[in-house]
């Protein structure tokens, strides 16, 4: 059955979360291009959610819609970088959001109800993955020595998959 009206001028309205659906047609695209993982698995999904989330959280004046959102390429980048402490980023980020909502009456925000399911899925979904170690696995103190044993897997939350993966994936872009 469909609503009466879907055009998002009357208060009963479906409201269409456009900002998160640019945020991850834009990461789905650079995973794509990429073509580091195939599509439809869940270390792909765990590289689409992750970028989605970073692109969505970057996006404070609603510039994603706009052609201005390939600018921001550099701050993706940063922010998906080794070392940058990435998931307190996003905790910030979401909870700012969730505060400007509260602020508003409570109006609900499908595109913050979409990036929240994403966050929870991120932290709450484990991949194996091969073990790279606690020392920094992307800078060796012997450059020439970067053997990993890939039958040495660990359980990891997606996000700290979908981080690497995105960061790749904005660089083949």
């Amino acid at each position: 059955m469909q609503p009466e009206s879907t055009n998002g001028t009357s208060g009963e309205a479906l409201a269409i979360p456009m900002a998160w659906l640019c945020a991850e047609y834009i990461a789905d695209e650079m995973l794509r291009t990429g073509a580091l993982v195939e599509n439809g698995t869940l270390e792909y999904r765990a590289g689409r959610e992750t970028l989605a989330l970073t692109i969505y959280l970057c996006d404070s004046s609603g510039e994603l819609a706009g052609a201005r959102a390939v600018a921001r390429i550099e701050e993706w980048l940063n922010l998906t970088s080794y070392g940058h402490p990435w998931p307190e980023w996003a905790r910030e980020r979401l909870a700012a959001r969730e505060e400007r909502e509260r602020g508003l009456g409570g109006v609900p925000d499908p595109d913050l109800a979409l990036a929240k399911d994403s966050w929870r899925w991120l932290r709450q979904t484990e991949l194996l993955a091969a073990d790279l170690g606690d020392s920094e696995p992307w800078h060796p103190a012997n450059p020439l020595d970067m053997t990993v044993d890939e039958g040495e897997q660990i359980w990891t939350p997606a996000w700290q998959l979908g981080l690497p993966l995105s960061h790749l994936a904005i660089h083949l872009f």
